[in-house]
């Protein structure tokens, strides 16, 4: 018994030193846990609670734009204006009545500045439609100092893109963002491109929104950032913070309505998709049912839950898809083949997605009764882009 009591005795008292002994190092040396434990690769206690917790940002974007950069080219795009001398009036009237031609007519050359990405190594550049519109000659400047002749693969005017061709030796191909993988709102972003001519030039700011819809065209599904883009942007580079391609800047809301720090970009998986069309192909081909529809508005008698999601059928094209099909105005739309129909811009995008000549099930409420009847899509006519404010 006593030789228990003097071993706990004993046992006490070092356990006692070394609670004072650690007090001691905790008091003059606070940090000594923390590096202690980092040394012998132990985890911090909070560790387990605080692994989701964000990376700080770098300090630097310097190693994106490195990756990036390369690829974006300036994109000088020429064309010959014929003009007729006439004699002017200061008077508008005056001008309208008597303006009278004074000589014989003159050509000019007209130049649009603009921004490409190198999209793969065999010389594919993706651009803006508006910058290399009706171009007699398309000169593109390499990052390196080279200039190279550039030919028009294909353009689409509803998305405003366009794929050009350089005949020239190695060149650095975009990395792209993973298919799937889309912006947030809040990710840093990079714009690269040639504002006003003055040389290539990155900005950085933030993604504002995505799926933003402007009624330029009826595929939007813009990115919209602050970072500053200007005249001359058009066809250049939105990266994100790893320098990968996640849109193509293409237009902006301008000081002019007193709007800063509004600029837009098209999603790199719409300019994959067109791009990859142009390449094979010359053009692009969509799916077209041939009705115009819009939100629901829900009432009462409906027929609809109150957070019924899909559109209604406002008008149908004569002789079209719809029509030969049975859809009527008034007809509410849910599902296109397997796919819920979400609204109206969502029923554009996988209207687009259709192959012209594919019969395919929609399915809905008529006077909310179901049905469901099978539609043959045809190819799209062509709407072009409206412009807002182009980057030229």
């Amino acid at each position: 018994m006593k030789y228990a009591a003097r071993t706990l005795a004993f046992v006490a008292r070092f356990v006692v030193l070394g609670l004072a002994v650690a007090f001691i190092v905790g008091l003059f040396w606070p940090g000594i846990g923390s590096m202690l434990r980092a040394r012998l690769s132990f985890p911090h206690p909070g560790a387990a609670s605080t692994a989701k917790v964000a990376l700080p940002a770098p300090a630097s974007y310097a190693e994106a734009v490195a990756k990036a950069a390369p690829s974006v080219v300036n994109i000088y795009a020429n064309k010959l204006v014929t003009e007729q001398p006439r004699e002017l009036y200061s008077d508008p009237v005056l001008q309208r009545i008597f303006s009278v031609p004074t000589g014989p007519a003159r050509t000019r050359r007209q130049q649009n500045l603009g921004s490409g990405v190198i999209v793969n190594e065999d010389g594919y550049v993706l651009t803006n439609n508006h910058v290399i519109a009706n171009a007699d000659d398309i000169q593109v400047l390499l990052y390196d100092g080279r200039v190279a002749k550039a030919t028009i693969v294909g353009s689409d005017e509803e998305t405003d893109l366009a794929v050009l061709r350089v005949d020239a030796g190695n060149l650095p191909a975009i990395p792209m963002s993973e298919e799937g993988v889309k912006p947030r709102v809040g990710d840093v972003v990079l714009a690269i491109g040639n504002p006003f001519g003055i040389g290539q030039t990155v900005t950085m700011g933030i993604v504002s929104a995505i799926g933003r819809q402007l009624n330029l065209s009826s595929l939007e599904n813009f990115i919209q950032t602050d970072a500053a883009i200007n005249f001359g942007n058009s066809g250049g580079a939105l990266v994100n913070a790893n320098g990968e391609l996640v849109g193509i800047n293409t237009s902006l809301i301008g000081q002019a309505v007193g709007a800063e720090g509004i600029g837009f970009a098209i999603p790199v998986s719409s300019a994959r998709e067109v791009l990859d069309q142009i390449v094979q192909t010359g053009h692009v081909v969509r799916g077209w049912i041939g009705a115009d529809y819009g939100a629901i508005s829900i009432s009462a008698d409906s027929g609809l839950p109150s957070a019924a999601r899909g559109v209604v059928v406002n008008e149908v094209s004569p002789g079209g898809p719809a029509a030969r099909a049975g859809i009527q105005p008034r007809d509410v739309l849910l599902k296109l083949g397997n796919e819920d129909i979400l609204d109206a811009s969502d029923l554009r995008r996988h209207e687009a997605a259709l192959k012209p000549g594919t019969e395919i099930t929609v399915s809905g409420l008529r006077n909310g009764a179901p049905f469901s009847e099978k539609i043959t899509p045809a190819q799209r006519p062509s709407t072009p882009m409206q412009p807002l404010q182009k980057l030229r």
